[in-house]
């Protein structure tokens, strides 16, 4: 029997000694299991980790290939790019005139206002006369007295000449009535010169289109006193309108008048013929550009002076360039890229451009591409480099083709997946 007597041992004290090894090897224990669980933990992460990949991999390896139609993958055009100058300016209409008044009179009777049109020769207004008759008959009294006096001199100068003949009269006195015979003529030819001024004034002062348009602007109204040489109103010719406007330095010297033109006119929807007139021989101050004047027939007066409107001026491109659709260009990190199918699969080129055709909607490409590459002339959003594709066959060939998407499908299914 023990020291503890009958007790049982768990109801003993325990002796230090005892304890301490005890514990010990409780904690060997603890730190075992808990590194098994560790490890046996770190072991079934990696496995879910690698199902997960699998799964992930097995479904990428799934998916069907994206199906493009003949219409949105084309081959690159070799075609001339031509180049084109635009300038811009307003219409205006070359064939103005002002009808101004030619007396000082008052206006009486204006048979046209703004809009009105006009022939060539038509009387528009009248002047009132009756100020203009009184000072022509001032100036035909002052005509008379003049011939009068002319006269007068004449006889005197005769009479001198003959006495100086005589030498009844010195030269001095001669010379004296030959200065005042030239200045009796000088009066006279003025007299008849004023004279002839206001009957020319009496015959103008009925105002008279001088050409055929229509009446843009009436200057006066009936009633008011006109100065000389007043306007009245103002006819313009819509018959042919000119387009003012100005192209650089480096673009002027391909720039010949008679070139044909192409116009577009603001809030008109079809465009018009028309051609270089005039290109200016210096530059405008203080700019790097120098005017061009385009004219255009407009016959049945579609368009009004003061419209806006732009002139595109093509010129020939001698060569043939590669093209590709502008849409099937976009920019990734600066660079220009397109999307094209090789060997069945996505790829992403760089390209290098250049010229470019706002009209045909098409690209120069420089590097980058060869001729017989297939390019998506159409932007997809959500494709992946390297990702299966192909060309939709015909309707005759499409039977039992393998199961494929659509760029808009795939995008949709991709969204959901996420």
């Amino acid at each position: 029997m023990s020291e503890w007597g009958d007790f049982p041992l768990d109801s003993r004290p325990a002796r230090p000694g005892v304890v301490g090894s005890v514990l010990k090897r409780w904690f060997v224990k603890s730190k075992t299991v808990a590194w098994i669980l560790g490890v046996g933990l770190l072991a079934a992460l990696a496995a879910l980790a690698i199902s997960r990949s699998g799964s992930k991999t097995a479904t990428k390896e799934e998916k069907p290939p994206l199906e493009f139609s003949a219409q949105e993958v084309v081959n690159p055009l070799l075609a001339p790019m031509d180049e084109r100058i635009e300038f811009s300016g307003p219409l205006v209409a070359p064939g103005t005139a002002v009808v101004r008044s030619k007396a000082a009179a008052t206006l009486t009777t204006l048979e046209v206002s703004e809009g009105s049109r006009v022939k060539r020769g038509q009387v528009l207004g009248q002047l009132d006369l009756s100020e203009l008759n009184h000072r022509q008959a001032e100036r035909t009294a002052q005509r008379d007295a003049a011939r009068a006096s002319l006269q007068q001199a004449e006889r005197a100068h005769a009479q001198n000449e003959r006495l100086s003949a005589q030498r009844f009269i010195s030269d001095a006195a001669l010379d004296l009535s030959k200065s005042t015979l030239d200045a009796a003529k000088g009066q006279a030819i003025a007299a008849e010169a004023a004279l002839n001024t206001l009957r020319a004034a009496a015959k103008e002062a009925v105002l008279v289109a001088p050409i055929q348009g229509i009446v843009s602007k009436r200057h006066v109204l009936p009633g008011e006193k006109l100065s000389l040489e007043q306007p009245v109103v103002t006819v313009v010719d819509l018959s042919t309108l000119e387009l003012a406007g100005a192209v650089g330095t480096h673009e002027v010297s391909r720039v010949r008048p008679g070139m044909p033109v192409e116009v577009s006119v603001e809030g008109v929807s079809r465009k018009f013929a028309g051609q270089i007139a005039r290109v200016a021989p210096a530059a405008e101050p203080g700019t790097r550009s120098i005017g061009v004047t385009v004219t255009l027939a407009n016959p049945k007066e579609e368009l009004r002076a003061g419209m806006f409107a732009a002139a595109q001026l093509r010129l020939a491109d001698p060569q043939s360039r590669w093209t590709v659709p502008s849409s099937a260009v976009s920019v990734v990190s600066g660079q220009n890229t397109v999307w094209v199918l090789a060997d069945g699969r996505l790829q992403r080129r760089a390209v290098q451009l250049g010229r470019r055709d706002t009209q045909a909607d098409r690209v120069e490409v420089l590097e980058g591409l060869k001729g017989d590459a297939q390019v998506l002339a159409v932007r997809f959003d959500n494709l992946r480099e390297g990702g299966a594709a192909f060309v939709r066959p015909t309707a005759a060939g499409s039977a039992g083709s393998a199961p494929s998407v659509t760029p808009a499908t795939a995008a949709s299914s991709a969204a959901a997946s996420r």
